[in-house]
């Protein structure tokens, strides 16, 4: 302690924080980079290999499914005209009617992008690739079975030709970008918070993506051969909605396949909170296709608060393509952002240039980009509709319709090894039986919620509700008034959809209209971020990591390799949450 109060923080992070890697995976990108950077490095977390033969299918996941039923269309609408009337903005059917001629929409191919917005084309991605210079996915990983079947499953075919060939395998932010003329397809090893499992993408093919992911972004970003990942640790940082079998999985992955040395897991609603120096807090984090709720009292993760709904960002990008269809204002030109995925990047482009939460009519004009097959690329000068109704579907989810993304098939996925002699339930809505020992790598012992009361819960098993909604309850199942005082007054978002204008407003009024009369509570508070919210759990994370000096809950290689599992104890349990404790009165101070 004389030490930590002694060294420049500046200093204990170039010392601790040069062999700490920290990853922050999540369902659309993932961040991952050394404990001494101020920020990570953000990609995409998706792979698209080259498909030699057989049918050419675009996606790895022929689960989706673009087409809403009648039913959900009416639940939509209906959704739209109570925002609507919130907003005071006409409603849908109202504007339907008074927009008897479509509007006009002109082609403007060199139009000038708008000098506040990020108006720009997104430019296809070059598949050709000089032989001598294409990166050798064999490199560093021939011993690794992993990568072996990977290669094995896309065998066949000749080189394009003497000089250059198709590149196998392209990730990150390109693998989005790549023409649909071109023979790739494109996966997504993760989806709304768990393993992309399906009949068409099994367990072993999104472990070796996962992998594959991970190891590009090592060698490429970080610079990190597998022979030298011996000297490294992994911190890994994960949301609240994995279950243990794929923590177990990310574990393996980290250790055995990519060879650090040791790995500790920290859940990503603490880390969070720690990246903002607070010790209590209620953690809302709104992340692309998952929002999650769950509270810190004192440095403590309360596993009866969480809360993760299957709705998120992109669920208002597609929500935004939906109100401009309907309200004739989006041109007419094939946009499929599930089966294109470089029509998400523009609407999600569109949405955090344009998309706000304000009272009244709210027009804009932007340049809309055609990305069609067979036809060049071009742009289109639209003006968007009822630019503030998306982002309102996080309190009114009935306007998200996830026919993209139905929830995955989670049967026979279970983890009968009992990792933390405890079962997890598996669900959207929250997991009031989980132990917090996995995210410390500890093996339950002692746990801390022994004496804890846990009250009943108000939120049935699939039920779909709104942030306001999930917030309150999250809160108020503590069931301690001067805790959820203070935790009202503590709200933290974090994720990318925390940078929309309007929001925090919005959510401290509905919040507060949310409680219930019967609670003496009549203030709410969201706390302003003190660093990017998009980012902020990773940070936490490598916090932790770097404070962490005893390094009792850390997973050695071997250990996890011979034993499966690190097998601690209930005083190390309770000593890995006494050192959060010291963490954070050492941030704040």
């Amino acid at each position: 302690m004389d030490y930590l109060k002694s060294v420049v923080p500046s200093q204990l992070i170039a010392e601790r924080g040069s062999n700490l890697v920290v990853i922050n995976p999540g369902s659309a990108n993932v961040r991952i980079g050394f404990a001494h950077q101020n920020v990570p490095y953000n990609i995409p977390h998706c792979i698209a290999r080259r498909v030699k033969s057989g049918p050419k299918k675009k996606v790895q996941d022929q689960m989706l499914n673009t087409q809403a039923t009648p039913a959900q269309n009416m639940e939509r609408e209906k959704a739209y005209d109570m925002i609507a009337s919130s907003l005071k903005i006409p409603f849908l059917h109202e504007e339907a009617t008074n927009n008897s001629f479509p509007r006009k929409v002109g082609r403007v191919d060199g139009f000038a992008p708008h000098q506040y917005r990020n108006d720009s084309p997104i430019i296809w991605t070059k598949v050709m690739d000089k032989k001598s210079n294409s990166f050798a996915m064999k490199d560093g990983k021939a011993t690794n079975l992993h990568s072996s079947e990977a290669s094995k499953s896309f065998d066949g075919g000749d080189s394009d030709s003497d000089e250059y060939k198709l590149k196998e395998s392209i990730f990150g932010d390109e693998a989005l970008r790549i023409s649909p003329c071109e023979p790739y397809c494109l996966s997504r090893p993760i989806r709304r918070g768990h393993f992309n499992i399906s009949q068409d993408y099994p367990l072993q093919q999104v472990i070796t993506d996962l992998y594959v992911i991970w190891d590009w972004i090592l060698v490429d970003k970080l610079h990190i051969l597998p022979v030298d990942r011996s000297f490294y640790s992994a911190v890994l940082v994960l949301p609240e909605s994995f279950d243990s079998r794929e923590i177990k999985e990310m574990l393996s992955i980290v250790l055995r396949d990519l060879r650090f040395s040791t790995a500790v897991v920290h859940q990503e609603g603490l880390a969070a909170a720690f990246g903002n120096g607070l010790s209590t807090a209620c953690v809302v984090n709104i992340g692309a296709q998952v929002t999650s709720v769950i509270c810190i009292e004192d440095g403590v993760a309360l596993p009866s608060t969480i809360i993760t709904q299957p709705y998120g960002g992109e669920d208002i990008s597609r929500c935004l393509l939906w109100v401009q269809r309907y309200h004739q204002a989006w041109p007419s030109i094939n946009t499929d952002p599930v089966m294109k995925s470089i029509d998400m990047l523009m609407l999600n482009k569109i949405k955090e240039s344009y998309c706000q939460i304000r009272e009244g009519e709210f027009d804009a004009v932007a340049i809309v980009h055609s990305c069609e097959e067979g036809k060049p690329a071009g742009s289109h000068k639209a003006r968007l509709s009822a630019l503030n109704v998306p982002p309102m579907g996080l309190f009114l989810p009935t306007l998200f319709v996830p026919e993209e993304y139905p929830p995955p098939p989670r049967s026979g996925f279970h983890d009968y090894e009992d990792m933390l002699e405890d079962s997890w339930q598996m669900d959207f809505t929250r997991r009031p039986d989980m132990s917090d020992g996995l995210y410390l790598g500890s093996s339950g012992g002692v746990s801390m919620w022994d004496t804890y009361q846990v009250y009943p819960k108000r939120l049935k098993k699939d039920e779909l509700v709104g942030l306001a909604e999930a917030i309150t309850t999250s809160i108020l199942s503590t069931g301690r008034i001067d805790l959820q005082r203070k935790l009202f007054c503590s709200i933290q978002i974090i994720g990318g959809v925390a940078l929309t204008a309007g929001l925090v407003p919005v959510v401290e009024e509905r919040v507060l209209h949310a409680i219930p009369s019967n609670e003496a509570i009549d203030t709410v508070e969201v706390l302003q971020s003190r660093s990017d919210p998009s980012f902020v759990s990773w940070k936490g994370g490598t916090i932790l990591a770097i404070l962490d000096f005893s390094r009792d809950a850390w997973i050695h290689r071997e250990d996890w390799i011979r034993n499966g599992i690190h097998i601690g104890s209930g005083r190390k349990y309770k000593d890995s949450y006494f050192l959060q404790a010291q963490t954070m009165c050492y941030i704040n101070t």
